[in-house]
């Protein structure tokens, strides 16, 4: 009997995988949709087909119950199998001999088994002792057996669930923010956990568990006409994502991997893997949004006991014309009349805003229903309450998001959809590019007591890269699409050029002050010019800068580069007033004597941050001084956020803005003799940096990096040429480059070295001499590439797959 049993699993084994592989003419590969309810046949069927030959029938006492996804009819290529086997008044020996025929021929076949013998008071105590259990059985379908016994489990459990909700809801609640803390938002992952990340098909349960108790509906706030496609459409691009998902691991796997997203996007045909992290995006957005809403409405919901019931109900209490709070929540007054008044949107927008409440969905679907489109140019007083909004801070994030999963937002600003849910091409962005700007809104309100117009400050950093996700430079297109917006929102035409310059112009501050020599008249003309000496837009651009930096992700915005960026600034405003442009900072005399006076000297000052410090080397200028001055900062640990050198005389006079990667920083002594040593040869900064790099990454080629490193070149106003580095940083980068240029033969006239988290954008301007050419430039390019991370080598099949394509 064994045998037999072997081989009927088996058979369920092979079955599975031709399901899985499809492909051929008499056996065309499935869509995830059609696999999962395949699946769900194939083994019903199986297990039907078993229950009757252990005799598991209608009136045997026993009965098969399906928990998980075959409960749900969800079931994945190699998700676990969740069984109950109920019995009642059924001999002990009976019950165990069924039960090890039935899992025993499964555990053979390598299939994952997830399974109980229990009878229903048995399994009662269990749903009520352990929510998990209790949200498994809730999903509970009978399979086969005495079907009034698996009702009984079934009815019992919903109704206890019911019942006690009111005592688990916040155990429930607990749970769930303990599962999102770990598991982290799917929107805004880079690899992110399907089945229990905030916005996955956990949070769908969820919603379904407290629909059961009567609490919520199982798709709150939420029609088929919003973006996307409502709640029932994110749930099925999750499902077939993640059964994709399986199919191309060949097991069980919740968290998507990077390197399998293409691959998964092109069989949902999606598209590439940032087609496939927008759609996740917009799918876990809708869902979070979704369980939001329903949580609120199931607390509102809860069942009153004892004291509680005798309390009054919430009163209404006005917040703005038509606007009223109501149960903790934002609604319309009863007047209110939505047909005959398009500014509504905004004022129950701004009141959320203001008030921090959420909107109620019942009123953000009434307003998506019946409110009618606003005239253009706009009245100012939805324009003044578009503003309120927007300076509201970060309690405008969730405003905007919830008037976007609803359509509403889109209805108010229709460029909008190019960049909704836009997943970012650079790995410094924590956002998708619509976050960002929410994001940047936020942290420019923080900054708008700085600025003369903080309107123009707002609708800036919430346009700023609205230019995204269409072809053509973002920051030209988004200017364009910024003046159209202006006109539309009954800007001036003074205020609609103001913001479209603030969108052309949004990077030009950070570009310059961190890629060109500010000490050059030339760099800040360049600036005067393109912002046509507007002192106002050189003062919203230079807030904007730093509202998008935060915006950005860590490390992009700290006190090198605000001091960067400050200096340009000042150096600009000053010519705009007509002043004369100051010559470049002097060297200090004492250091001008020391320079002078020849040696080496090392000096080591605090900075304007708190973890920042001063590096100042005067030595010899020689080939090399730069390679073995980064090196000796390198071998110390000590970060270099910023550098400028300079020559007096026969010496080089080096500064460099440093941080200490953990602890203080070293003594300036320790710093001059390493310096010396390394200078006389004894010491070999590189050598050592490169054999920690070894012992730290073990062996092999040492780090790689997430993008490809580019070299930009351009010819310096001053003469020579611009050599400009995008890569990752790794461990004395510097030095590395450095040493390059002194090999080379190539003169480093100044440089401006920015590093921003993870990567560096370094600009040197080079002296080739003579010998400029393509030739010796593309040799300098190819050998500055060899020093920095480049990505990981693509596996044999994957360079194939990249040849066919």
């Amino acid at each position: 009997m064994g045998n037999n049993q072997n081989n009927g699993a088996a058979d369920l084994v092979r079955a599975r995988a031709q399901l899985l592989e499809g492909g051929h003419p008499r056996n065309p590969r499935l869509d995830a949709e059609s696999l999962r309810s395949a699946l769900v046949d194939l083994f019903e069927l199986w297990l039907t087909g078993k229950g009757a030959e252990l005799g598991i029938g209608p009136d045997s006492g026993l009965a098969l119950v399906a928990v998980g996804g075959l409960g749900r009819r969800e079931m994945l290529p190699y998700s676990d199998l969740d069984l109950v086997l109920l019995h009642d008044d059924v001999d002990p020996a009976r019950v165990a001999e069924v039960a090890d025929q039935l899992w025993y021929p499964l555990w053979d076949a390598h299939i994952k088994l997830d399974h109980s013998v229990r009878t229903v008071p048995q399994a009662l105590r269990v749903a009520a002792d352990d929510i998990p259990a209790a949200l498994g059985m809730l999903e509970a379908r009978h399979i086969v057996g005495d079907a009034d016994l698996s009702n009984l489990l079934i009815g019992g459990v919903r109704r206890e669930w019911r019942t006690g909700i009111r005592t688990r809801f916040d155990d429930l609640i607990a749970q769930t923010r303990t599962r999102w803390q770990r598991s982290g938002e799917i929107a805004h992952r880079a690899e992110p956990d399907l089945k229990n990340g905030r916005g996955g098909l956990r949070d769908i349960q969820l919603l379904d568990a407290l629909a059961i108790a009567q609490l919520t509906d199982a798709m709150p706030g939420l029609g088929p006409d919003v973006p996307g496609g409502g709640l029932k459409h994110a749930h099925r691009r999750m499902l077939d994502v993640r059964t994709e998902l399986h199919r191309v691991a060949g097991r069980a796997r919740d968290q998507l991997r990077a390197q399998d997203a293409d691959e998964i996007g092109a069989a949902l045909r999606i598209g590439d893997r940032f087609d496939l992290a927008r759609t996740l995006s917009d799918s876990a957005r809708t869902v979070s949004y979704s369980v939001d809403v329903g949580l609120r409405t199931a607390a509102n919901a809860l069942p009153r006991r004892g004291l509680a019931r005798l309390r009054r109900m919430p009163v209404r209490r006005p917040i703005d014309e038509g606007v009223v709070e109501h149960a903790g929540e934002v609604v319309l007054a009863r007047d209110a009349r939505p047909q005959r008044d398009p500014g509504l949107i905004l004022r129950v927008a701004a009141s959320s805003a203001v008030t921090g409440l959420p909107m109620s969905a019942t009123t953000l679907n009434r307003l998506s229903e019946d409110a009618p489109e606003l005239r253009e140019p706009w009245p100012k007083d939805a324009l003044n309450d578009l503003l309120v909004l927007l300076g509201a801070g970060r309690n405008a994030i969730g405003v905007i998001e919830a008037l976007d999963r609803t359509g509403l937002w889109g209805r108010l600003l229709p460029e909008w959809g190019a960049v909704r849910d836009l997943p970012p091409r650079d790995a410094i962005h924590t956002w998708t590019v619509d976050r960002h700007l929410m994001e940047t809104v936020a942290y420019a309100g923080a900054g708008s007591t700085r600025v003369a117009r903080p309107d123009l400050l707002a609708l800036g950093a919430l346009l700023h890269d609205i230019g995204k996700g269409r072809a053509g430079d973002h920051s030209i297109v988004g200017a364009e699409l910024a003046t159209h917006i202006g006109r539309r929102l009954g800007l001036w035409p003074s205020d609609v050029r103001t913001l479209s310059a603030i969108v052309r112009h949004h990077l030009l501050l950070p570009d310059t002050a961190t890629r060109r020599d500010l000490a050059d008249p030339a760099t800040v003309e360049h600036v005067v010019t393109a912002l046509d000496g507007d002192v106002q837009l050189l003062e919203l651009l230079h807030t904007l800068a730093e509202a998008d930096s935060l915006a950005t992700g860590p490390g992009v915005w700290g006190d090198w580069k605000a001091s960067l960026i400050g200096d340009l600034v000042r150096r600009c405003r000053t010519v705009m007033r007509g002043d004369e442009l100051p010559a470049p900072e002097p060297i200090a005399p004492e250091l001008l004597a020391k320079a002078a006076a020849g040696g080496v000297h090392v000096e080591l000052q605090p900075g304007d941050g708190k973890h920042t410090y001063t590096v100042t080397v005067i030595a010899p200028d020689a080939p090399g001084l730069l390679s073995d001055a980064a090196g000796v900062l390198a071998l110390h640990s000590l970060r270099v956020l910023s550098a400028a050198l300079g020559v007096e005389g026969a010496s080089a006079v080096d500064t460099f803005v440093v941080t200490p990667r953990f602890g203080g920083p070293p003594d300036a002594g320790l710093l001059r003799q390493e310096l010396i040593r390394a200078m006389a040869g004894d010491l070999d900064p590189g050598a050592v940096l490169a054999k920690r790099e070894r012992d730290a990454d073990g062996p092999g080629p040492g780090p790689y990096a997430q993008a490809q490193p580019r070299v930009l070149w351009s010819e310096a106003s001053e003469g020579g040429v611009i050599l400009e580095l995008r890569a990752e940083d790794r461990l004395g980068l510097l030095t590395r480059l450095a040493a390059v240029f002194a090999d080379a033969a190539a003169s480093v006239r100044w440089a401006k070295v920015v590093t921003m988290g993870s990567a560096v954008v370094d600009t040197f301007c080079l002296d080739l001499g003579a010998g400029d050419s393509a030739e010796r430039r593309a040799a300098l390019e190819r050998s500055v590439l060899e020093v920095v991370p480049q990505p990981a080598p693509k596996k044999p099949e994957e360079a194939g797959d990249s040849a066919v394509g």
